[in-house]
């Protein structure tokens, strides 16, 4: 795989808004959400996704209230 000189496969460039809108798309967020995740666990692609997904995630008591329990 090539990569442009400089640019890291697994780091989000905020600075890039193509790059950021890519990101975005990719991990099923918004921009904003991106930003957000990028300054709280820094640009590295896969905290970035850990964090978005901790922050969508449920828990099983919420899962239990939604199904009735």
């Amino acid at each position: 795989m090539q990569t442009q000189a400089g640019v890291e496969p697994d780091r989000i460039d905020l600075g890039d808004d193509q790059a950021a809108a890519r990101w975005a798309e990719k991990l099923d967020a918004t921009v904003d959400q991106l930003r957000e995740a990028v300054q709280a666990v820094g640009d590295k692609a896969a905290d970035v996704e850990m964090h978005l997904k901790g922050a969508r995630s449920t828990t099983n008591s919420d899962r239990v209230k939604e199904l009735g329990g």
